[in-house]
């Protein structure tokens, strides 16, 4: 399916550097795979085997942490206003004790897209809300290029919902602790399309260890949504040329959600 871009999405495009191309087809898809209950911490997985150091790619092993069914239904029965009181205390893991804010989502609930990035960083810790700073200002501009904003039809949150010290990579404890927050919103929100940004939220999501570059291009699905894998915009910030395959996702994701509305 092409797309038929007008002036505005064509200046949009210029400021992300993308030069306009047909947009790839996907391939077929692929088939995917209440009373009070506490929400203590999951207990820590055992002793794994050392992991390797964090890089861009590949990606890091992603070590399977047991979870606490009790805890996880208790979650699934949560409204939009619980969900969020819980992510704003909780203390499942330490990343609690550093934490300025807590990083919920924004957007509209009643979106079409979401959009899930990895985890907040310094700026989303101070502000309470995801993708502000640089890394935020491009992907409104991608967003704009589709004639889409963050509070229209959109809605976006991170996998993690604290910041790990220093920006350093999530922990696999830690990402195990925020699953079942991200699911439920998932589950509340219902929407036609994901875009998965970055290398963890694409682990989370998909559990695979594969590099982004081997996994965008194609459909996934999770919860039975279709899901389209994208480079983060911080990583797009310092790897220009890759903004023109984060262009082509885009148009993949968009093709993806025309097809599911339809459907």
């Amino acid at each position: 399916m092409s797309l038929v871009l007008d002036d505005r999405r064509r200046a949009m495009l210029a400021e992300m550097g993308v030069r306009l191309f047909e947009a790839p087809s996907a391939p077929p898809a692929v088939a995917p795979a209440a009373s009070a209950v506490s929400l203590a911490p999951i207990p820590p997985a055992p002793e794994a085997r050392p992991q390797p150091a964090p890089s861009e790619s590949p990606a890091a092993r992603r070590v399977p942490v047991p979870q606490d069914p009790a805890r996880a239904a208790a979650i699934e029965a949560m409204s939009w206003d619980e969900l969020e009181q819980a992510v704003a205390g909780c203390e499942a893991c330490g990343l609690c004790a550093s934490r300025r804010n807590t990083v919920f989502g924004v957007g509209d609930r009643q979106a079409d897209w979401l959009i899930v990035g990895e985890a907040p960083g310094e700026n989303e810790d101070l502000q309470g809300e995801p993708f502000v700073g640089q890394a935020g200002k491009l992907l409104d501009n991608m967003l704009r290029s589709l004639g889409l904003d963050r509070g229209n039809k959109v809605y976006i949150a991170n996998v993690l919902k604290c910041r790990p010290p220093g920006n350093r990579n999530p922990d696999p404890q830690e990402v195990a602790q925020c699953e079942p927050y991200l699911r439920r919103q998932v589950q509340l929100l219902q929407p036609r399309i994901i875009l998965a940004m970055g290398r963890f939220a694409v682990q989370a999501l998909l559990g695979s260890d594969e590099p982004i570059g081997k996994l965008r291009g194609r459909r996934h699905e999770y919860m039975g949504i279709p899901l389209v894998v994208t480079y983060h915009p911080a990583y797009l910030l310092r790897n220009l040329p890759d903004k023109a395959r984060a262009w082509a996702d885009l148009c993949l994701a968009l093709e993806l959600m025309r097809g599911n509305a339809a459907a």
